[in-house]
């Protein structure tokens, strides 16, 4: 059997990890700063995580939803308090695109509806409900395009209020910053005005904090810029620091009903302490803060530089924009200054570095850079 191939790979065996660097299998280092697609938030093979999963693991690494997971009631205590969310209730799953369809069904369970409204350029997964949101015809399969979503264009208040006062509309949803779309931001007057349309028109308002969230804005979550608080929050990615695991945040208006969601995998006790972990290290390390200083450093920094379009992004959530293509100067970044980056579209490199990215690395990745686009 050969693997099904549909990842363009560079020629790279990335074989461990520490911090903000990795090592291929012929020694080279590497700096981070795409930690994964934003999995990565408190750094690689971190003591701490290493300790926690390994003594769990060697306990008891999976029971059934069946029973009793105090590991979860205390991941939904600790993880309340510090998002500033304690009066939700908790979902546990395996996925952002896991945690994007439950938000999407409990929202139409919810008032009965079936419309939806996303934005231009959003991503939100690559599941039935998750691709059919996403602004991509390309990875939306013929048995996916139901007719569900009407897209609009981010930061456009009438547009969006134009679709919501129609009455018929089931659930919004957003990204707290757009990811794959080019790090873009939704304004805190456009947010405010669409918390208080969904409010007066009974439409469900669902964050996708799956990238942007968990402290990378400089804030737990990005929306908390503009001051709301939305019906569903998704979360994955550095909810467990590359443990697979993702969560639905649940405003207390919703009603729980046995068998309306389910799980085989999700919220296991192994994903648990891994998730604990991270909550460790993110409050006892102040990696939110960090990543609201070293990010904005950055984003000064990289604004100083010639040649570029544009800087955009908020925290350790950075997207530069050129003029031209990026995929030849991302891959002489990799290559010839061993820095990994991410890319959104054609136009621009993104940076998803771990949280704990120090000032120091901040400046190693900018010597570098400055030498591809000099």
């Amino acid at each position: 059997m050969t693997l099904f191939d549909v990842y363009p790979l560079f020629d790279i065996n990335i074989v461990k990890g520490k911090g903000c660097h990795v090592w291929d299998e012929q020694g080279i280092e590497y700096l981070d700063l795409y930690g994964g697609h934003a999995v990565i938030s408190i750094g690689h093979a971190h003591p701490h995580y290493v300790e926690m999963i390994g003594r769990q693991v060697a306990t008891l690494g999976f029971y059934s939803n069946s029973v009793i997971n105090k590991l979860q009631q205390q991941l939904a205590g600790r993880l309340g308090k510090a998002c500033g969310y304690d009066d939700y209730q908790l979902f546990l799953i395996n996925s952002g695109a896991e945690a994007n369809e439950n938000a999407l069904k409990l929202a139409s369970f919810h008032n009965g509806r079936t419309r939806l409204v996303s934005t231009a350029k959003a991503f939100h997964g690559r599941t039935s409900l998750a691709v059919e949101v996403t602004d991509n015809p390309k990875i939306i399969a013929p048995v996916n395009a139901n007719e569900h979503v009407t897209y609009v264009p981010l930061n456009d208040v009438e547009a969006m209020e134009r679709e919501l006062r129609k009455g018929d509309v089931c659930a919004v949803i957003i990204e707290g910053i757009q990811g794959v779309g080019g790090i873009r931001i939704p304004s805190a007057e456009y947010l405010q005005a669409l918390r208080k349309v969904c409010t007066e028109t009974g439409t469900v308002l669902i964050l996708d904090e799956i990238q942007s969230g968990y402290g990378r804005s400089g804030k737990f979550f990005a929306h908390q810029w503009a001051g709301i608080r939305p019906d569903l929050i998704t979360v994955a990615k550095g909810i467990g620091n590359g443990f697979p695991m993702g969560a639905v945040l649940i405003s207390p208006e919703f009603e729980p009903v046995y068998g309306q969601l389910g799980t085989t995998f999700g919220g296991n006790h192994l994903a648990c302490a891994a998730a604990l972990a991270v909550l460790d290290v993110i409050e006892g390390e102040g990696l939110v803060e960090n990543a609201g200083r070293v990010g904005t450093y950055l984003l000064d920094e990289l604004q100083k530089l010639p040649g570029l379009k544009e800087v955009r992004g908020r925290g350790l959530m950075i997207g530069i924009e050129f003029e031209q293509p990026v995929k030849d100067l991302r891959t002489r970044l990799l290559k010839e200054q061993h820095v990994f980056t991410g890319v959104s579209g054609t136009n621009v490199i993104r940076l998803l570095p771990p949280l704990c990215l120090s000032m120091n690395e901040a400046d190693l990745f900018l010597e570098r850079f400055a030498k591809v686009i000099g």
